[in-house]
């Protein structure tokens, strides 16, 4: 049964009710009453506020909770034929945007057990949670794509507003074939009508370096400079500049290569690219898809100070290195398959989006339930930013929680956790662990402290983790949905000191 709890209320404030209905019934409060510690301490307590206390840690009120989303019921036969239905069923490679209408996700043409009628995929939300079924942009694959690529759907599209005018972008091509193209739709307004305005660019079945004219994303630079960024698996990741009046290439080629695959493992294999740019840290984020699309698939990250590059991971590692296997060493790895202990696990989560929603962010991403791989489903997850300008990902699915400070008395107790090693292929699997209240870390495989910033940040410092070797995380802490379990939790995601992402959730927390 799913549980709606709001706030958890902490023992401070157990006692002060107590306190309270003492008072009404006449009777003398507890001794350990503030009243009873003299002028002294009621001086020091004016003086810290409600934001803070001796020591210097903040003494955070309780967070409130989401509320228990409405699940969705996975591998669901008896919607396979009612569109309508599909809400996050049948979510692969999406684009979101937000409009003045709600938030809309455009994805590629797929359907379990069956057909996919081709025109691009649209839903909409008014809450990041709850989606509905909007229906298809296109009544089909238009007809100058179409006779160049032979593509029986269309992938993977993109889009953005300029002026009163949404800009949808769309890919053709056939599995296996640089014979591609992107081609461009105009509206005026996120659920069409669409206008064709042609192919924005397109490659040949034999290109010389594998270059393959999918996966657009259309970007902004820090002035409001349009750009494409662009490419898939066989050679690498492309930008180049638009005409801000046509939405086309405003120069002859390609562009340039800014992200390379390594062509001699398919765990090499770069695509799915996405730019953001941060405005307080001042800098552009390439998020790409690494690996097998339908078992491995993981999403990375890398940045740079301008749009055009280099872009470098948290190692320094460029995005152009093909020397090194990038399964191993290129890119920073913020999302991969994972399984906690209870609850049905993901593989092969990637090809993402993100959204800027104000000063909050998202990452938008598909991935597929663990029991049949065939099923790709729509994930939204709150993406945070450590203090050195990194994003990570929420370990839980996003379900309205908001970023707030969290009591240190929340803290201890039973948890689960997992390293997202890029060198690990596949599912990771979650591993128990124990904060004690005296700042201890107690697990079978490993030990070590623990401290706390008062606020949102939680410092787990191993001196043998459970995921191998003495490490120093770096979490923050959010207060989220369990979706594995129905019930509220307080998740933490972070990076260690080698630049690896760690996820962890509480299971319980300690007595009292």
């Amino acid at each position: 049964m799913m549980r709606a709890w709001r706030t958890w209320t902490t023992p401070e404030a157990r006692e002060d009710g107590k306190e309270t209905k003492a008072r009404r019934d006449g009777n003398e409060p507890p001794k350990r009453h503030i009243a009873r510690k003299g002028v002294a301490a009621l001086m020091l307590l004016m003086l810290i506020g409600t934001t803070g206390c001796a020591d210097g840690e903040a003494t955070a009120k309780p967070p409130v909770f989401p509320e228990a989303p409405q699940d969705t019921k996975l591998y669901d036969l008896s919607i396979l034929d009612d569109e309508s239905k599909w809400t996050v069923n049948n979510a692969h490679d999406p684009a979101i945007i937000k409009t003045d209408q709600g938030y809309y996700v455009y994805s590629t043409d797929v359907r379990v057990a069956g057909e996919p009628k081709p025109g691009v995929m649209v839903r909409k939300s008014d809450d990041l949670i709850n989606w509905t079924w909007v229906g298809q942009a296109l009544p089909g694959i238009p007809k100058e794509a179409l006779d160049w690529t032979g593509a029986t759907n269309l992938w993977a599209p993109d889009i953005m507003k300029t002026g009163d005018t949404y800009r949808l972008y769309y890919s053709a091509s056939s599995f296996g074939s640089t014979q591609s193209a992107i081609g461009l739709q105009t509206s005026k307004s996120p659920e069409g009508p669409w206008k064709d305005e042609g192919l924005v660019v397109k490659t040949a079945g034999q290109e010389k370096d594998g270059l393959n004219a999918i996966d657009a994303n259309p970007v902004l630079d820090a002035v409001g400079n349009p750009w494409m960024v662009y490419g898939s698996f066989f050679d690498g990741i492309y930008i180049a500049p638009l005409d801000p009046v046509t939405g086309k290439f405003k120069e002859e080629g390609y562009g340039t290569r800014i992200a390379a695959r390594d062509r001699a493992t398919e765990e090499g294999a770069v695509e799915g690219p996405y730019i953001v740019y941060n405005p307080e840290f001042k800098k552009y984020y390439l998020f790409v898809s690494y690996d097998s699309l339908f078992e491995d698939y993981n999403v990375r990250v890398a940045r740079a100070d301008s749009i055009t590059g280099p872009y470098t991971d948290i190692n320094g590692n460029s995005m152009l290195d093909t020397e090194h296997l990038p399964q191993y060493e290129v890119g920073t790895k913020i999302l991969g398959g994972y399984r906690f202990t209870e609850g049905e696990g993901w593989v092969a989560p990637g090809h993402n989006s993100v959204l800027k929603d104000d000063d909050e962010y998202y990452i938008v991403h598909h991935a597929r339930g663990e029991t049949d791989k065939n099923w790709p489903y729509l994930h939204v997850r709150k993406m945070l930013w450590t203090k050195d300008g990194w994003p990570v990902v929420s370990p839980e699915r996003y379900a309205g929680e908001k970023a707030q400070d969290i009591p240190k008395s929340m803290i201890a107790g039973t948890w689960e956790g997992m390293a997202l090693d890029p060198a690990v292929n596949g599912q990771v699997q979650s591993v128990p662990y124990t904060l004690t209240a005296k700042g201890k870390i107690e697990s079978e495989n490993g030990s070590g402290t623990w401290t706390f910033d008062g606020k949102q940040t939680l410092t787990l410092t191993w001196k043998e983790s459970p995921w191998g070797g003495a490490s120093t995380e770096e979490l923050k802490l959010l207060p989220s949905w369990d979706w594995e379990r129905s019930q509220p939790a307080l998740v933490v995601s972070g990076l260690n000191d080698r630049g690896i992402a760690v996820w962890g959730k509480q299971i319980s927390a300690a007595e009292k």
